[in-house]
């Protein structure tokens, strides 16, 4: 669905939000005018540490590597297609997403990580 079909439902009642990671590319000043201009796209903000953020971005990735990375488009309408042709595909024989590392093996990279950020001077 395209913004301008989002913005109609959330006139509508039902409300659209955008949720992003803490980036700056929603500072930029053209994306800042456009939210301006458009009440019904709050953004939410995120820590980009959520799990269900991560299988996000991996359904991105997938959608990269299998419909765009090395597509020719000549057009938009071409990019859409193959964008669309992707999601059709997925849509009709869909597979879930699986974990693979336990609670443990998480917990040891955490506290890697920290033990990591803790040694940065400031």
């Amino acid at each position: 669905m395209r913004l301008a079909a989002r913005e109609r439902a959330s006139s509508h009642g039902r409300g659209v939000a955008f949720q992003r990671d803490p980036n700056s590319d929603h500072k930029h000043e053209q994306v800042e005018l456009w939210l301006s201009k458009h009440p019904g796209f709050p953004l939410h903000f995120i820590p980009t540490s959520n799990s269900w953020l991560t299988l996000v971005e991996r359904w991105f990735r997938d959608l990269d590597d299998k419909a765009i990375r090395r597509g020719v488009f000549h057009s938009v309408p071409n990019l859409i297609a193959a964008i669309e042709g992707h999601l059709n595909a997925n849509n009709d024989n869909p597979s879930a997403f699986v974990w693979t590392a336990t609670a443990d093996e998480i917990l040891v990279k955490v506290r890697r990580g920290r033990l990591a950020l803790q040694g940065i001077p400031t």
